[in-house]
């Protein structure tokens, strides 16, 4: 009986120089089966990449068996801690990341000159005066029919309104204006053309010959 004592006075005097001196020592996993012990081996691996609560790319850190054989050797996030992998992980290193730090030069914005801004209004005042929009629109078929005669203008089932003339401005002239710079008191609301007011800063020069800009539209039925 005493010698099966000192035995395992033994086998716990080697588990515990093994955890507390030298992490590298090599121990047979049937010394903490024999004490009733869990025998927690740990892998050594080089991240890859970085790893919220792991590491870094290029850290060697442990991890378990399990851990490395399911999760992170399959998606390659880590490999083996031997010489030929940690020389292709420097090296990969060296070409994908290199450790000159790049010099971020300060953006420093440019406020346009109020001459500038003039000639990018004038420009887009030119597009809008030269330009006619299309609109394709549903006509109110039962008024359509009550007509008095053919001559009179085909009705829209929804008028065209300030909004939906900005809207069209932006998508087919790629111009930015506001329903405050439309004078139309009241939406368009029959087949036909038409030549809504602009209005536009007094400072943007009109053309020879032209009174005030002008946008021209043109609303046929679908």
């Amino acid at each position: 009986m005493g010698y099966l004592q000192f035995g395992r006075h033994c086998v716990r005097q080697i588990i515990r120089s093994k955890d507390a001196v030298n992490d590298s020592v090599v121990v047979n996993p049937l010394l903490y089966a024999s004490q009733g012990l869990r025998y927690n081996r740990k892998l050594q691996v080089i991240l890859t990449t970085d790893i919220d609560k792991l590491g870094k790319a290029g850290e060697t850190v442990k991890v378990a068996p399990g851990y490395f054989r399911n999760h992170l050797m399959p998606k390659l996030l880590a490999v083996p801690n031997i010489d030929k992998f940690a020389y292709l992980v420097t090296e990969q290193r060296k070409i994908y990341q290199p450790t000159e730090e790049v010099k971020h030069e300060d953006v420093v914005l440019v406020s346009e000159s109020k001459e500038d801004l003039m000639k990018e209004y004038e420009k887009a005042a030119q597009i809008l005066d030269k330009a006619k929009l299309v609109l394709r629109r549903l006509i109110d078929v039962q008024k359509a029919k009550s007509r008095e005669s053919k001559e009179d203008p085909l009705e829209l089932r929804i008028p065209v309104s300030k909004k939906a003339l900005v809207a069209e401005v932006a998508r087919q002239l790629c111009v930015n204006i506001t329903p405050e710079n439309l004078h139309l008191p009241l939406p368009l609301s029959t087949i036909g053309e038409y030549e809504v007011p602009l209005r536009l800063p007094r400072s943007i020069p009109l053309p020879e010959g032209k009174l005030n800009w002008t946008l021209k539209v043109k609303i046929r039925s679908k």
